[in-house]
């Protein structure tokens, strides 16, 4: 099997799944027992957190461990526009959010909130320009994604962030979650930023909200004091423990990755280049380990399941809107037009790919067009 999907999921490394099985089977006290069991696990747990916070180069008070990125979003987002509600009540975000953050903010309609949408530029970023024009006086919160999930497209989030922070009551969240551990995301100038570890070989049900310590959230999960009273329940201290060991692995070998998948996208560029009717919709400038690409002789369905058939996967859109509209509303955003919106996949790129595998998808394609490719 070849999988180009890892914008949708990764697997999980080996000793991820050490670390996880031996506190499932040794550690497995609630870590707000008083009891000794129930004392190792909140050390080792807190010991994780420190350690994540080292990493992110934040104060351990500022991680506030969850169960998703979609969870992370919306404490962000919801947890951020209750609790500052007297601030103010307009809200930007751009128009090709991860449905966690759209689904959040329309959420937040019955509120008051006034929410306005930024849209993308040909390039498939925000602007900082854009976001000063929008920017109001009750203004609170700006939410963006640092890296888009269809396209690769990277948003400026230092210079949007100044923009941001001239409005003294107005915080900025980032979705980092295509990001992190593949370039360098800057914390320092987030207010809030979403991270999961099963896009970086972790757990699935693992995450983390970076959240700075000048930031007030309203809890979503009622219940008890855990996570700083913000997530009430009984903490997933395997998890969270497990989480610090795939964040440093991953960022040890962030940069030979980096190049690896830099090879194998300019290689694969192009190839497809020299296919009749092929378009690369993914900007030079795009994250790499991303790829979006478009056949004119066949649509999105039938050459995601050709390729499937050939053990083969790759996605036809973000995993989140994968059984919605038969077209991307990224491209679109973009001004691409409807025909490469319906005919467009996307590839995604991890640390095992290998320049045979992108070889090999090169030449499904060109049998999988030449046998049910419609005439151009």
């Amino acid at each position: 099997m070849i999988y180009f999907d890892h914008s949708s999921t990764t697997s999980v490394r080996p000793e991820v799944r050490r670390v996880y099985s031996q506190m499932l089977e040794n550690q497995y006290g609630n870590a707000d027992s008083l009891h000794t069991l129930g004392r190792n696990v909140h050390q080792l747990m807190e010991k994780s957190r420190e350690n994540i916070a080292n990493m992110l180069k934040v104060l351990p008070s500022e991680i506030i461990f969850t169960g998703c990125a979609s969870e992370s979003n919306s404490l962000a987002i919801i947890g951020y526009a209750l609790a500052n509600k007297h601030r103010g009540n307009h809200i930007l975000v751009s128009n090709v959010e991860h449905p966690s953050v759209t689904n959040s903010v329309e959420f937040l309609k019955q509120f008051g909130f006034e929410i306005e949408y930024l849209p993308i530029n040909e390039r498939g970023i925000i602007t900082p320009e854009l976001v000063q024009s929008r920017m109001r006086k009750d203004t609170i919160l700006v939410s963006t994604m640092h890296v888009n999930n269809e396209m690769g497209a990277i948003n400026p989030i230092q210079e949007i962030s100044k923009v941001v922070h001239r409005n003294p009551t107005c915080a900025y969240h980032v979705d980092c979650v295509q990001s992190f551990t593949k370039i360098d995301v800057p914390f320092h100038c987030i207010d809030l930023a979403t991270i999961s570890a099963h896009k970086i070989h972790g757990l699935k049900g693992s995450a983390l909200l970076m959240k700075k310590k000048n930031i007030q959230l309203m809890p979503l999960i009622q219940g008890g004091q855990q996570e700083q009273g913000l997530r009430g329940g009984t903490e997933n201290a395997p998890a969270n423990i497990a989480l610090a060991k795939t964040i440093r692995l991953a960022l040890e070998e962030q940069a030979v990755v980096y190049d690896k998948v830099s090879k194998i996208n300019q290689y694969l560029r192009e190839e497809i280049s020299k296919i009749p009717g092929s378009h690369i919709n993914s900007k030079e400038e795009a994250l790499p380990y991303i790829l979006n690409i478009s056949f004119d002789a066949i649509t999105s369905e039938v050459l995601l399941n050709a390729l499937d058939q050939k053990g083969i996967c790759v996605s036809a859109k973000s995993t989140c809107s994968s059984h919605q509209r038969n077209y991307s509303s990224t491209l679109v955003a973009m001004g691409y037009s409807e025909k490469i919106a319906t005919h467009m996949i996307r590839l995604s790129f991890g640390k095992d790919n290998t320049m045979k595998e992108a070889q090999t998808f090169i030449e499904a394609c060109k049998e999988i067009i030449n046998n049910y490719g419609l005439s151009l």
